[in-house]
C-alpha cells in the first residue's frame, strides 16, 4: 500500500501546512459534514434500483427542471449534514429558490453554495454524476445573512470541491494550494488520499461540448470548434468526448487535458450552467491544477454574480486550449 492510502481526508485537513489557509479544526468539522453528505448520496445512488429511487419525483425546481427522486435525497443530505456541523452561516442550493437560513443556535462562519446532484438527468442510464460545492467566509457581522454573503466573485472562495459517483466515489478538493483527490474506501468508510497535487496538461487533445446545440452557437465558438476538429490549427484533430454531467466531463478534462465548453448561444445567451455552485467552484479547481477558466473574455473567477442562480458561459481546461478559444472571441 502506498503512503497516500494511509492519509484520510480528516488527517490531511488537520495538517500543520494548512494552518495559514484555514482554521483547521473548524474547517475539518465542516468537511466532515460535506463528506457525510457525499457518502449518503453515493449510497443512495448505489441502492436506487432496489429502493425505487430512480425516476422523477413529480415536481419541478426553481429552474423549471424536472426533479429526480435522488435530487431530493441529495439536497436533504447536504442541508442536514451541513447544519449539524454548526459551522455554516447560510447556504445556497441549486434546488432551492432562496438563500437557505441556518438557525442561530447552529450558525457558524462559513457560507456554502452547492449543487447536490449534478447531471441527475443521466441517473436512470447509470451514467456517472456528482456533487459540487464552494466554501466562502461569511461577510455579515451580525446573525442576519444578506445577498452580500453570497453574491461574490469566485476569487473570494476559501475552498471548492466535487464528489464524483462512478466506478469509485471520489472527492476532489482545493484549499487554494493545489488540487487533491480522495477515494472512498467502502471497507472502512473513509475518504483516503489517492491523487496528490493533481495537475492538468498545458494542452490536451480532447474537446467536450454539446454539439447538438451547434446551430445556435455564436460565430467565435463555432470557428474554434471547427478549427480543432479539422486540424486546421496545425495540430492533429481533437477527439470529442461529452457525457452531459459537468462533474464527469470536467474530471476527465482535469485528468487527460483538453477543454470543456458550455457557451452562451442564441437560445441561451448566458449558457446553462450556474455560477455560484457550478462554474465558480470548478473554475477554482481547474485554475489550482494549472489550467484556465474563462467566459471567453475574462477569467470566470473574476465575475461578480448579480443573482444566486445566475448562469454564465464557461470554457475551462488546459491553459493553452482556453487561451486559443479566447483568441477567437477577441477577433
Amino acid at each position: 500500500m502506498c503512503d497516500t492510502n494511509l492519509i484520510t481526508l480528516n488527517t490531511w485537513l488537520l495538517r500543520e501546512e494548512h494552518s495559514k489557509l484555514i482554521n483547521r479544526v473548524e474547517f475539518a468539522n465542516l468537511m466532515s459534514g460535506i463528506a457525510l453528505a457525499c457518502k449518503i448520496t453515493s449510497n443512495a445512488i448505489k441502492r436506487a434500483g432496489f429502493e425505487q429511487l430512480f425516476g422523477l419525483a413529480g415536481v419541478t425546481n426553481v429552474h423549471s427542471e424536472d426533479v429526480k427522486k435522488l435530487d431530493i435525497v441529495a439536497n436533504d443530505a447536504f442541508k442536514t449534514a451541513l447544519k449539524s456541523t454548526r459551522e455554516v452561516f447560510c447556504m445556497v442550493s441549486e434546488e432551492e429558490e432562496s438563500i437557505i437560513p441556518v438557525p442561530e443556535h447552529q450558525s457558524g462562519q462559513f457560507v456554502i453554495t452547492f449543487d447536490p446532484l449534478d447531471g441527475s438527468s443521466n441517473l436512470d442510464a447509470n451514467v456517472s454524476v456528482g456533487s459540487i460545492f464552494a466554501i466562502w467566509p461569511k461577510v455579515s457581522t451580525d446573525s442576519n445573512f444578506s445577498d452580500k454573503d453570497v453574491l461574490r466573485p469566485g476569487r473570494q472562495m476559501y475552498a471548492a470541491g466535487y464528489a464524483l459517483y462512478g466506478s469509485a466515489t471520489m472527492l476532489v478538493l482545493t484549499l487554494g494550494n493545489g488540487v487533491f483527490g480522495f477515494t472512498l474506501d467502502y471497507t472502512v468508510g473513509e475518504f483516503v488520499l489517492t491523487h496528490a497535487d493533481m495537475k492538468i496538461k498545458p494542452r490536451g487533445s480532447i474537446y467536450s461540448i454539446n454539439e447538438g446545440n451547434s446551430v445556435f452557437w455564436e460565430k467565435a465558438t463555432a470557428e474554434y470548434v471547427n478549427s480543432i476538429k479539422s486540424g486546421s490549427s496545425g495540430r492533429a484533430p481533437y477527439s470529442s468526448r461529452y457525457i452531459g454531467s459537468m462533474v464527469s466531463d470536467v474530471h476527465r478534462t482535469l485528468l487527460y487535458g483538453g477543454i470543456f465548453m458550455y457557451p452562451g448561444d442564441t437560445k441561451s445567451p448566458n449558457g446553462k450552467l450556474r455560477y455560484l455552485y457550478e462554474v465558480a467552484p470548478l473554475s477554482f479547481i481547474v485554475e489550482q491544477a494549472g489550467g484556465k477558466s474563462s467566459d471567453g473574455k475574462q477569467p470566470c473567477l473574476d465575475i461578480v454574480p448579480k443573482t444566486i442562480h445566475q448562469r454564465n458561459p464557461v470554457f475551462m481546461g488546459s491553459s493553452h486550449d482556453v487561451t486559443d478559444l479566447e483568441s477567437f472571441h477577441k477577433k
